[in-house]
């Protein structure tokens, strides 16, 4: 076990975090979801998770966070600047990066903010569709600190449908998030995906 993991390990422990025992990803390129988004701590249960799991978690963020010095410990962490400006397109900034690498965990918040919304944003599965990954159910517990993902999930051409899997599959593991009152799966009947082959 190489320092990183060590460190990410370390970290964790020190929160009070556990990692789910679960086996590890079977893919080098794939989505990421990290559900519930409610606080800007999730980014670091996030890495130190990968860390530990000896894999980057590459993170989106606003390029207006990449100044001197918390630039280049956010790209040393494995987040990427991208333009959230009017005009700029994120799926397609994704779906370049993805493409253009061997090895990829594009980790992504399906919320799209940290504030309570039951309208979940699409353009992961847009994205998978579009690089040919699948996607796993990653996620964070307030409620007993601990971090892991879910099943691998393989997207379809119903991409509302698929949404409503995933919500569903959410609902049913009761999840905590840092501010509990931020958190919605929205309006969907609880249905695990554990037993399903995806």
């Amino acid at each position: 076990m190489g320092f990183r993991q060590r460190f990410g390990r370390r970290v964790l422990k020190i929160m009070g975090w556990r990692i789910a025992e679960e086996n590890p990803m079977q893919d080098t390129r794939c989505i990421v979801l990290g559900v519930p988004h409610t606080s800007v701590v999730d980014f670091v249960v996030a890495w130190a998770y990968g860390a530990s799991s000896g894999i980057t978690l590459n993170i989106m963020i606003k390029k207006e966070f990449f100044f001197w010095p918390l630039g280049w410990l956010l790209r040393k962490m494995g987040a990427i600047p991208v333009d959230r400006g009017k005009g700029s397109n994120v799926a397609l900034s994704s779906i370049k990066a993805l493409n253009q690498s061997e090895t990829m965990y594009l980790a992504i918040a399906p919320e799209g903010t940290r504030k309570k919304t039951a309208h979940w944003k699409m353009g992961f599965l847009t994205i998978a569709r579009a690089c040919n990954v699948p996607v796993y159910l990653g996620y964070f517990n307030y409620g007993c600190k601990t971090v892991g993902h879910g099943p691998r999930f393989a997207v379809s051409d119903n991409p509302k449908e698929d949404m409503r899997k995933i919500q569903a599959h959410y609902a049913s593991m009761n999840l905590k998030g840092r501010h509990k009152d931020c958190f919605s799966c929205g309006d969907v009947e609880p249905q695990s995906l554990e037993n399903t082959v995806l």
